[in-house]
């Protein structure tokens, strides 16, 4: 008898809808790709799952989640990065849809991260590693 299909969530889609949310980010745009004319001056979250690995024997999706965050200034991008950071830890215990998050796992703390494609940017880069199961 074959194991039934596993279904995996959008784990972009699962962080943005909890990111966008959160009161403490109201003023950030949060997704998964820049809005129309970003230049990285703004307050923006940028999310991508950037890996990470199905555990068969326990049906555990542990995805890792990279985050870019933005902010007008050095001192307002990682001003918005800690905020996103905390936001983050409310994620675990949460159910979205069929989903349900069991825990979340800083990876890689907030770093500052120029990026070169925007000379106008101020970004600080994360990981998380998420530990997603059905609900």
């Amino acid at each position: 008898m074959a194991d039934p299909a596993v279904t995996f969530p959008d784990v972009e889609r699962l962080v943005v809808d909890f990111l966008t949310d959160r009161t403490e980010l109201a003023t950030a745009t949060v997704d998964n790709v820049p809005p129309p004319g970003f230049t990285g001056a703004e307050p923006v979250v940028l999310v991508s799952r950037a890996g990470g690995a199905w555990i068969d024997d326990q049906h555990l999706d542990q995805p890792l989640v990279d985050f870019e965050v933005y902010g007008p200034d050095k001192t307002a991008a990682h001003t918005l990065s800690l905020k996103v950071r905390s936001a983050l830890l409310a994620l675990r215990g949460t159910t979205y849809g069929t989903t349900y998050v069991a825990d979340v796992v800083e990876a890689d703390g907030p770093r500052w991260l120029p990026d070169w494609n925007r000379s106008a940017a101020n970004r600080y880069y994360s990981t998380v590693r998420l530990a997603i199961q059905p609900a």
